[in-house]
């Protein structure tokens, strides 16, 4: 596994765990909604950059994009 690979495995595990509590829903509940996120593509293209970024910055557009419809950054 590569450290991109292993990044990206810690993050989503970091998010699924924050969206299981704040929205108090169930584990596979919380995952299935990161997984068909727009951020959750996001995360996983190499090209964005994103997987270098902490769990709570990748939360945060997460929760921007459930209240929002979409991603709220520029540099996305």
């Amino acid at each position: 596994m590569s450290k991109k690979d292993q990044l990206v495995e810690y993050a989503v595990q970091d998010i699924v765990d924050m969206i299981s509590i704040d929205q108090n829903i169930e584990y596979d509940e919380a995952m299935n909604k990161f997984y068909n996120s727009e951020v959750f593509v996001k995360l996983l293209d190499k090209e964005t950059g994103l997987y270098l970024e902490s769990p709570e910055y990748v939360y945060d557009l997460f929760k921007d994009e459930m209240n929002f419809g979409h991603i709220i950054q520029a540099e996305i």
